[in-house]
């Protein structure tokens, strides 16, 4: 699969079946995000993955609407510090750029084993950060759910979840997000 056809098959399944995880697909992941561009090669990503028993954990964290996550195979926990990267002069948190592009090659790479890899931002910070002795100071950006799509529905989606599982959700138009030499708002 090339770059251009794992975009396209990306989708944020909520559907999943269990997979097989184990270390050497840990290492496989985390080896494509590690080869993310950062600010001065900083890499201020850090990746907590959480499979097994470890998961019951994690899935008191979740909010009401993201209870199907409970049938993810792995929880991985995407974290960084702004001491990590640039400081911007001007304020920009650049550190959530760059941890966020990391994150995108480690879901394309997902992609492209045949995994579904889902990102998050209903949960609950604290429990996830007591629950993996994850330092104050530390942003919890996003939790990732791996699993395989599954061909049934999960019970636990509502009625528009059930609809963009069933085709990709729509797309803003090239006109309302990308402007040619200036700025349109």
């Amino acid at each position: 699969m090339d770059v251009k056809e794992a975009i396209k098959q990306r989708r944020a399944y909520r559907s999943l079946v269990p997979v097989e995880i184990d270390r050497k697909l840990i290492e496989d992941l985390a080896g494509y995000a590690q080869l993310a561009p950062s600010c001065f090669n900083n890499q201020p990503w850090r990746f907590v993955f959480v499979y097994g028993e470890k998961l019951k954990d994690l899935h008191r964290a979740l909010s009401g609407g993201n209870q199907w996550a409970e049938r993810a195979s792995m929880i991985i926990a995407v974290c960084s510090r702004k001491e990590d990267d640039c400081a911007m002069k001007d304020g920009r948190e650049y550190y959530l750029f760059d941890t966020g592009m990391a994150n995108a090659f480690l879901m394309l790479r997902a992609t492209e084993l045949g995994l579904v890899a889902h990102p998050i931002a209903g949960y609950d910070q604290q429990i996830v950060k007591e629950a993996l002795n994850i330092p104050d100071g530390v942003t919890v950006i996003t939790l990732v759910n791996v699993g395989k799509r599954a061909e049934e529905l999960n019970p636990a989606l509502s009625e528009r979840q059930i609809k963009d599982e069933g085709e990709r959700p729509a797309r803003l138009g090239f006109e309302e997000f990308a402007f040619i030499n200036s700025y349109r708002g």
